[in-house]
């Protein structure tokens, strides 16, 4: 009997029994870690887990890039339009990232 691995949940992908999302595990195989790795990386799952999700990515691979792509772009516009509504708080942030103090810190 065939077991599944991943499922739609929540708009997203998940590992079955986790909060651990297939994107987690899919850019982690990418950056070439080993399913050893990512269990160590997400101690909610299983060696089994880790080789069923990489085993769903590359049956599904087209759709899952797809599904990648359209969610960095999603997110690169929730971010653009965050910072126009916010652009003190923005470059503060940004600031902080490259070392810099304010004057009023």
């Amino acid at each position: 009997m065939a077991t599944e691995y991943v499922e739609r949940r929540e708009g997203g992908y998940y590992i079955v029994g986790s909060r651990v999302s297939l994107d987690s595990v899919v850019y982690a195989f990418l950056r070439g870690e080993s399913p050893e790795g990512i269990v160590e990386s997400f101690p909610a799952l299983g060696l089994e887990q880790v080789f069923g999700a990489v085993t769903f990515y590359l049956a599904n691979r087209e759709k899952i890039d797809a599904y990648l792509r359209d969610a960095k772009t999603e997110f690169a516009r929730m971010r653009d339009e965050a910072r126009r509504r916010r652009p003190a708080l923005y470059a503060k942030l940004e600031a902080a990232r490259h070392g810099v103090t304010s004057p009023s810190a």
